[in-house]
Order: structure tokens, then C-alpha cells, then sequence
């Protein structure tokens, strides 16, 4: 089997800063190109003719796999960065070109704060986990970008659950909801990242996304109760492995720490190592804390990228008024100054995620049909 084309594609946030993230492939499955053949770079005058050409990180879309790459966000414990990480991965690699859904599997459905989208009551999802009905996403949030929302009607699942298995039945409605569901018009094809947001406090209800999903990834804080919740987590989704061999543990993402606390970062890194037993590695980005840009973001329903953007362009006007002599505006409403790094952990982190997808479905085509699935090993540093 041919592997699918690979076209990489970049964006810039304000002040110049690149985001270089592959470009999704447009059809359900791709076809390979070999390619031509580049000369060596040259500082300042781009490459020589005829040379290689330098390598970036791809993302493609392999044949052999699922049409979606359906993420799951989770942790046993709340307030570890699930619901931000959720929307600050999604906007922004719907940003670059792809097509993104989010999925709120929260009875709280807290994820419409931070994507500033209307609150909803979760009847769609919960009618898909039940009865596998079709997911009626609320379109065009963000450019590239549907949202399923959470909501009360969740609260149910649980029950309707438990029901089912005293009967001998089960649920599973909702890998086949999410394979059904397509982007609106114009786009056609399939969605190139689903991005699920899981619900801390609801063990049931986090099984059933897991057996729904292709991958996860565990976000947590340094303190020694989010790591308990990282453990408890990493226990369901071994359970889930029973029943859903594609899973994979992408890695885990250590979030709200202070951008300066780097031994800390390291001894908590350690520490999440020794938990896992390798299974899984440690993410390299770190989400930073930053109090004042959090209640901003959800304040105003910004992402990371979209609040340096805000800062960016009341930078610009603040500086006008100075040259032309107008007087100052009225206080601006933002709490925060400057967003620059946390919009760049989160640039750094979409990389590093998506490196890691394009690992494992590479892993995934390298391995014969019958072979046992072999222990991921840590992962190395990401490609140029």
C-alpha cells in the first residue's frame, strides 16, 4: 500500500512567529508522490537547484486506518487543563487548514466557554452514545472548526449504562456516529481530528469515549493529587485496551505550570515516567500558567493564539494614538498584557501532537496484520 500524499503548510501568528503544521490530505485516501529531487539550502538564497529537498514533519492520512483520528482528553481528576487543551489544540490546528470537530463529553459542558459558542443540553451526544443516532454539531464555530456541546443530558448515560449490561447489552453507539459524521459544505471528505473532551468524574462515561477513540492524552498538574488522577486513568484506559486494540496513549502533557519552574517541571516529569513504566512518553511542551490570560480567555471566549492576536492589535492602536497625539482610549477590559508564550506553548504542543499520531499510524502500517502489537517506545526528538 502507498502512503498518502504529504503537502506541509505554515501560518503565522502576530509578530512573525511560524507555525509549520502539515496541510490535511482532502480525500478519504491518498496516493503518494515521490519528491523531485531539491539542492543543498543556502543561508539568505533559498536552495541550490537540483539538490534534496529539506525534510519537515508530514501528516497524512494512511489507507489502511480509520477515516477519523478520534483524541481523547482525559484525567480522573478536574481541573488539570482537559476543557482548555481540548479548544486551545482544536482552534488552532483548525487554524492551519484542518478540519477539526470537538466533542464535549461533559455533563458540565464547560467547552462552550472557551470556544464562545451557545450552551446546549447534550441531547445529540447522548443519543449517539445510546442509540448511535447522528451527531448534530453546531457548524462553523471557528473557521474549519464544529463543536458537539455537552450538556445535563449526559447525566443519563451512566444509568442507561448500567441498565444495558444488566441485560446482557452494551453501547457502542458512538464510534459509528463519529464515523458517519462529515464536515458541512463546501468541504467534503471526512474530519482530519476529532477531539474529545472527557468528564473527570464520570468513570462510565469516560470508558465508553475510550472505546470509541484512537488515541489519548492525559493532561495534568504537578501536585500529588492530579497525579493520582493521571494513575487512575491510565489504569481505565488499560481496561479499555481490552476492547478497543487501536487505542493509543499519544503521551502525557504537563499544564499549569509557571514558565520559569524548570526543576520542578523536570522532577514532575520524572515522576510521571516512573508512574507510567514507560508506556507512555512525556510530552517535551509544557502549558504555562498564566492566571490572568486564563480568565481573559474564557471571559471573552479567545484561544491562546486569538488573545495575542487582541494584544497584538491594541498594541498597534495604543501606538497611533501616541504618534498622532489623540487621547488615550478608555481601559481596555483584558486582565492579561501579553500572550505571546502561551500561545507559543500551544503552537509547540499542536507539533508535538501531531508528530506523535503520524508515529504511531506509521507504526501502524509497519506492523504486519497478525503480528502483536509491540510496546510504543519513548519517543525521540521530533523531525525538522
Amino acid at each position: 500500500m502507498e502512503p498518502a500524499t504529504r503537502i506541509g503548510i505554515g501560518a503565522r501568528l502576530p509578530g512573525g512567529r511560524r507555525i509549520d503544521l502539515p496541510k490535511p490530505e482532502r480525500g478519504r485516501y491518498g496516493r503518494s508522490r515521490e519528491d523531485p529531487p531539491r539542492g543543498p539550502r543556502v543561508r539568505g538564497r533559498g536552495r541550490a537547484a537540483g539538490g534534496p529537498r529539506r525534510r519537515r514533519h508530514r501528516l497524512a492520512r494512511p489507507g489502511g486506518l480509520t477515516v477519523h483520528r478520534v483524541v481523547a482528553v482525559a484525567n480522573a481528576k478536574g481541573g488539570v487543563g482537559k476543557t482548555s487543551l481540548t479548544a486551545g489544540l482544536a482552534g488552532l490546528v483548525a487554524h492551519t487548514g484542518y478540519r477539526v470537530l470537538t466533542v464535549d463529553a461533559d455533563p458540565q459542558g464547560n467547552l462552550c466557554r472557551d470556544l464562545g459558542y451557545p450552551a446546549g443540553d447534550g441531547q445529540s451526544l447522548a443519543l449517539a452514545i445510546q442509540n448511535g443516532f447522528e451527531l448534530a454539531p453546531l457548524r462553523q464555530v471557528r473557521p474549519n472548526l464544529d463543536c458537539v456541546p455537552g450538556g445535563a443530558a449526559l447525566f443519563d448515560i451512566p444509568a442507561t449504562y448500567i441498565s444495558r449490561m444488566a441485560r446482557g447489552q452494551t453501547m457502542t453507539g458512538l464510534r459509528d456516529a463519529l464515523l458517519r459524521i462529515e464536515p458541512a459544505p463546501p468541504h467534503s471528505g471526512d474530519y482530519d481530528l476529532v477531539l474529545v473532551d472527557t468528564p473527570p468524574g464520570e468513570p462510565v462515561i469516560q470508558e465508553l469515549i475510550f472505546r470509541a477513540a484512537d488515541y489519548v492524552i492525559i493532561p495534568t498538574r504537578s501536585d500529588d493529587a492530579s497525579l493520582d488522577g493521571l494513575v487512575m486513568v491510565a489504569h481505565r484506559f488499560a481496561t479499555a485496551r481490552a476492547n478497543n486494540e487501536r487505542l493509543t496513549l499519544l503521551g502525557v502533557l504537563l499544564f499549569g505550570v509557571r514558565s520559569g519552574s524548570t526543576r520542578l517541571r523536570e522532577r514532575v516529569r520524572l515522576a510521571l515516567e516512573d508512574a507510567l513504566e514507560g508506556v507512555a512518553p512525556v510530552f517535551d511542551t509544557t502549558i504555562r500558567y498564566l492566571e490572568s490570560a486564563a480568565v481573559d480567555m474564557r471571559r471573552h471566549g479567545l484561544l491562546p493564539y486569538e488573545l495575542e492576536q487582541r494584544h497584538a492589535r491594541e498594541r498597534s492602536e495604543r501606538l497611533a494614538r501616541l504618534r498622532s497625539r489623540q487621547p488615550a482610549a478608555g481601559r481596555d477590559d483584558l486582565l492579561s498584557r501579553d500572550a505571546a508564550g502561551l500561545a507559543g506553548d500551544y503552537v509547540a504542543l499542536a507539533k508535538e501532537v501531531l508528530a506523535a499520531i503520524a508515529t504511531a499510524e506509521a507504526d501502524h502500517d509497519a506492523t504486519p496484520a497478525n503480528a502483536e502489537p509491540a510496546r510504543r517506545p519513548s519517543r525521540g526528538p521530533l523531525p525538522g
